[in-house]
């Protein structure tokens, strides 16, 4: 025990004779220690302000009085009470509401010398105390707004101004007809000047009274709401885009003869939503543009020339050369056909118990109706193979062997006896069943709806046609 008793006292008196020595190895146990701990990402503590431990209570009357006289300044904590030991605060009193509770602390915890501070208010609800305050602001507000009046006045008309004019220049259709192409993207960029010239009004009216800021606002809430109007309304939004490529690139003409998918009619006009169709039977079908604008369109007016054609059986042991032959001929022979292109024919299928030819003629649409030159091609060709001696089988066969019913065997008897069709009743068949002359009854009535107001009509035959 003697032997560390002595080395402890020479120790410390080589600590004290070397101050610096010791405060250089304090200093690099520090440097060592901050490097060991500085890879660590903590939080900085909250520096207190340190607690003074010669507080005195003078100077918690100091605190006291200087609460005191800034609150009897402050609405609505004149009534606070202020109580202070060893730089305790304690706040107690009435306050109108927690606002004014939290605000009473916030200004005791800002004196010097505080330690904390400690609250016990009461809600004050007496009428006067609640009521006033709001109806000040209330007073100061529609103050403000009388004071204000002659300039919001000015920017109003500043703003009416503005949308007055766009509106005037919008409505020179006549200039906005010449720049676009057609009505329909006339009509278009004259609503667009016209909305601009109103933004352009409301600006202006917001700088007047310093008030840009809310355009910000507003267009970022008119942003979000027009992305959820664009995803509610996108089958709207599409059927106006394929409205304005159709008034571009119109597809077909008025009372053209068209097929829009499994649609047929005669165009009568293109609005700005839909294509209104005659349909062969004189009824009107309206269809949506963008269906239009998807769908395959077969336009049978494009062309003055269109090709029938039907099929007929002869025979399996006919001669199908022959039977096209006769066929060709009957055909070639009308005046509806046209020599150029030729009517041409092939064998379709050879069956069971005839053989299949299919035959093909052209006509001008201009001149000849087409499922009545179609119909009276059929007639002719099929009378000229009886007449040739081709026999048109059928498939299928039914046989009798008893009398058969009384009415049939009279009527086999009256044509065995009875007088047959003269060769004048004949032709006059023959002429009425010819009369292939084009059928005008749907493009006369869509020529009478063209008639009437045609202003909202797109189709324009200056336009490109695709």
């Amino acid at each position: 025990m003697s032997l560390y008793r002595w080395l402890l006292t020479v120790l410390s008196l080589v600590m004290a004779v070397s101050p610096c020595a010791t405060g250089l190895t304090g200093a690099g146990e520090a440097r060592a220690q901050v490097e060991l701990s500085a890879p660590v990402d903590k939080p900085e503590p909250v520096i207190e302000p340190a607690i003074d431990p010669a507080a005195t209570g003078r100077e918690d009357i100091a605190i006291s009085e200087r609460l005191r006289g800034i609150f009897r300044e402050i609405d609505g904590l004149e009534t606070v009470a202020v109580a202070v030991d060893a730089g305790v605060v304690r706040l107690s009193g009435s306050v109108a509401d927690n606002a004014s509770a939290d605000r009473a602390e916030a200004i005791a915890r800002r004196v010097s010398g505080v330690v904390t501070v400690e609250t016990q208010f009461e809600r004050d609800l007496s009428v006067g105390s609640n009521v006033e305050p709001v109806v000040d602001k209330l007073g100061a507000s529609f103050q403000n707004l009388l004071s204000a009046l002659p300039l919001l006045g000015i920017a109003f008309a500043v703003a009416i101004t503005v949308g007055l004019f766009g509106h005037f220049i919008a409505s020179r259709m006549g200039f906005w007809e010449r720049v676009t192409p057609n009505i329909f993207l006339a009509e278009l960029i004259a609503g667009f000047v016209r909305v601009m010239f109103i933004f352009i009004g409301i600006f202006i009216g917001l700088d007047i009274l310093n008030a840009t800021a809310l355009i910000g606002a507003v267009l970022g809430g008119a942003g979000v709401i027009g992305l959820a109007v664009g995803f509610a309304l996108r089958d709207t939004v599409d059927n106006y885009m394929s409205s304005i490529m159709l008034s571009i690139r119109q597809p077909f003409r008025a009372n053209d003869h068209v097929l829009i998918g499994e649609q047929e009619g005669r165009v009568v006009r293109l609005t700005s939503r839909a294509t209104i169709l005659m349909t062969l039977d004189g009824n009107h079908l309206r269809i949506p543009n963008a269906t239009v604008f998807k769908a395959e369109i077969l336009n049978y007016s494009r062309n003055p020339q269109r090709r029938f054609s039907f099929e007929l059986g002869v025979d399996a042991e006919d001669d199908p050369a022959a039977a096209i032959e006769v066929g060709l001929q009957a055909i070639n022979g009308q005046d509806f056909v046209l020599n150029d292109p030729e009517a041409t024919a092939e064998i379709r299928e050879v069956g069971d118990s005839n053989i299949l030819i299919t035959f093909h003629g052209w006509i001008d649409q201009r001149k000849s109706d087409f499922n009545k030159a179609r119909g009276a091609a059929i007639r002719i060709t099929k009378n000229a193979l009886e007449k040739s001696g081709f026999a048109l089988p059928e498939p299928i066969y039914r046989l009798r062997f008893d009398d058969g019913p009384p009415q049939l065997l009279a009527n086999l008897s009256q044509d065995r006896t009875g007088d047959k069709p003269s060769e004048k009743s004949r032709n006059a068949e023959n002429k009425e069943a010819l009369d292939v002359s084009p059928e005008d009854h749907v493009e006369k009535l869509v020529d009478s709806e063209r008639s009437g107001d045609g202003s909202s009509d797109l189709l324009d035959d200056q336009q490109p046609v695709e």
